[in-house]
């Protein structure tokens, strides 16, 4: 049994797609269809990967961009939050805030995860989900606990935190969400976020400035 990670940047808004898959049934996971689903379905044909499901992270527009076409085009079902049905209708008016033209409605959702930790499953990936609002609502992490891998979203960044200025953000929220959830995890845990580079737990406890410097007790 073997994983392999793909990750691709894409969009005006420069966002991470995470393409995760066995390489022995060549089944995949794509965790949030941001944008150009050509470019997402370029990169699993390239090792003849399939898209089995979709997961979003969270329901702000440059992490939802692709779910219609890519859901269309490989028939896998997509998994949010269910505190982020509202956020994903409003995705056209997203766009309009930043100045976007017209953008595709994103897909309607297959199944809607809760607060509840549970493990999402396909052949030997198995993905825990973790609660972690305060960006958005509905917000969701997900961790890879056998292979120490973290895909953060927009919760937690090299350096730096998810924004709280949307609607929907909470920066105590969000705080208590990284503290609860995140920086509970092993210090070696490999961050995969939703913008920017990787890091790990680690690095971010003894070096992320927004963490060190946040007076409250994260509970």
């Amino acid at each position: 049994m073997t994983l392999k990670i793909k990750y691709l940047t894409l969009g005006a808004f420069q966002t991470n797609a995470y393409l995760i898959a066995d390489t022995d049934t060549k089944n995949a996971i794509l965790i949030d269809p941001v944008d150009n689903a050509d470019s997402i379905l370029e990169a699993a044909n390239e090792d003849e990967w399939t898209i089995k499901l979709i997961l979003a992270t969270h329901a702000h527009l440059d992490h939802v961009l692709a779910s219609q076409p890519l859901k269309t085009a490989t028939s896998a079902p997509f998994y949010i939050h269910e505190d982020c049905v509202e956020i994903l209708k409003q995705v056209p008016a997203q766009a309009k805030i930043f100045g976007l033209s017209v953008v595709p409605a994103p897909a309607e959702p297959d199944r809607l995860l809760t607060s509840e930790s549970e493990i999402i499953e396909l052949d030997s990936i198995k993905l825990k989900t973790l609660y972690t609002p305060g960006h958005a609502d509905g917000h969701i992490s997900f961790y890879m606990e056998n292979e120490n891998i973290l895909f953060s979203g927009d919760s937690l960044f090299a350096g730096s935190i998810g924004r709280t200025d949307l609607p929907g953000g909470d920066y105590n929220l969000l705080m208590r969400s990284i503290f609860t959830q995140l920086m509970v995890l092993d210090d070696d845990v490999q961050v995969l976020p939703g913008h920017m580079q990787p890091t790990t737990i680690g690095r971010e406890r003894v070096a992320n400035p927004f963490l060190l410097s946040y007076d409250g007790d994260g509970t």
